[in-house]
């Protein structure tokens, strides 16, 4: 089964499609490990785009 490309962008409350390491897309920029199935949760209490970086 091929890998979702790096660069992939999900939001806050959708399942994560790939474990790994996801950055936020909002200030202050942060990053977050996450499994696959796992939901996307909000950033600095709000919701926010998240983009795969590295893989697991």
């Amino acid at each position: 089964m091929a890998r979702t490309p790096l660069g992939t962008i999900r939001h806050t409350g959708q399942k994560c499609p790939e474990s790994g390491v996801w950055e936020a897309q909002s200030p202050p920029i942060d990053t977050i490990p996450l499994s696959e199935g796992e939901t996307f949760p909000p950033h600095n209490g709000n919701s926010t785009d998240w983009k795969l970086i590295a893989y697991a």
